[in-house]
C-alpha cells in the first residue's frame, strides 16, 4: 500500500541504503513511501550489483515514475572512503566530510530545492544511516533556508 506521504507532509524527505537489497527490493521500498524522485549522494555511481550502477538505475527507477538525479560532488571523497575502510575511524570521517560539505553550498542549496519538488530520498549504499555520509547531507539540507524538513531513514 503506497503512503501518500508528500501530501501529508511535504516537508519531508527520506535516505536510504540498497545494501543487502536487490534492485526490485529497493524499488518496492521507494514505492511502499510514495517516493517520487531519488537524490543519489555518490561520488561515484557504479556498483557491483546490478541495476544500481547510475545508467541502469535511472532506467529502472524511470520505468516505475520515480525521477533520478545525481550530485557527485555530494559523495564521500575517495581518499576519505579508503582511509575509512583501513581505520575503522568514523569521527575523523565525519570531521573531515563535514569540512567537505563547506565547499559543497551551492549543491546543498539545489538538493534543498530538489527536495521542496517533490518527495524525495538520498541515497547511497549503506545500510546503517548513522555511518553514511548521507545522514550528514541531510542535516545539511536542513540549515538550508532555515526551513527544517523531517528526515526519515528507511
Amino acid at each position: 500500500m503506497r503512503r501518500d506521504l508528500f501530501n501529508e507532509n511535504s516537508k519531508r524527505f527520506f535516505t536510504a541504503g540498497y545494501e543487502g537489497k536487490d534492485i526490485d527490493e529497493f524499488i518496492d521500498h521507494l514505492s511502499e513511501y510514495n517516493i517520487q524522485r531519488v537524490v543519489d549522494v555518490r561520488e561515484i555511481p557504479l556498483s557491483r550489483k546490478p541495476g544500481f550502477s547510475k545508467t541502469a538505475l535511472r532506467k529502472r527507477l524511470a520505468e516505475h515514475g520515480i525521477d533520478y538525479i545525481h550530485f557527485r560532488t555530494l559523495g564521500s571523497p575517495s581518499s576519505l572512503r579508503k582511509k575509512l575502510y583501513q581505520d575503522k575511524d568514523f569521527e575523523y570521517f565525519f570531521e573531515e566530510y563535514e569540512r567537505h560539505l563547506e565547499t559543497c553550498k551551492d549543491e546543498l542549496k539545489k538538493i534543498y530545492e530538489v527536495i521542496s519538488e517533490r518527495l524525495s530520498c538520498l541515497l547511497c549504499f549503506e545500510k546503517d544511516h548513522s555511518n553514511c555520509h548521507r545522514t550528514a547531507v541531510a542535516d545539511r539540507v536542513n540549515q538550508v533556508n532555515g526551513t527544517s524538513f523531517k528526515v526519515e531513514h528507511i
